[in-house]
């Protein structure tokens, strides 16, 4: 079963989670192969770019998403916070629906280790472009 969770504003401004699993039919891929999956609906994106995090925001304040995005968790853990006390974690191969661009926001706590993550902007986000980038300096111990 295909699915993912969002994190969205409700009517109160309150942030929640929601569980949305995609239906679909094994079928062929197409090619000469005996490979059959599982295919979601075209999901259309704007920008997709990796992210590495290297500090983590307030482990203790509320923020809201930037932009409506796509975060798919490739290495390390997450934990996040709803305004409303919900608790979960995410590791690798986890999707999240970031939807909580205003209201009371959430909490995100990183643990065990490196944190990359994919990031997808859907066209409907705001055109705000990557984040800007800081001025380049070497990392110890980090190889490009």
């Amino acid at each position: 079963m295909m699915e993912y969770v969002r994190l969205y504003t409700d009517e109160h401004g309150d942030s929640c989670f929601e569980d949305v699993r995609l239906a679909g039919e094994p079928q062929s891929v197409g090619y000469e192969s005996t490979l059959r999956a599982i295919l979601s609906d075209p999901i259309p994106a704007q920008q997709v770019y990796l992210r590495d995090v290297v500090v983590e925001a307030s482990p203790t304040e509320p923020h809201n998403a930037p932009r409506r995005q796509f975060i798919v968790q490739i290495s390390g853990w997450s934990e996040v916070e709803t305004s409303t006390g919900e608790v979960r974690r995410f590791g690798p191969g986890s999707i999240m629906l970031l939807e909580d661009t205003h209201g009371k926001g959430h909490i995100t706590r990183g643990f065990g280790g490196e944190r990359l993550t994919l990031v997808v902007t859907p066209p409907d986000a705001p055109s705000t472009g990557r984040p800007p980038r800081e001025p380049a300096s070497e990392t110890p111990g980090r190889d490009a």
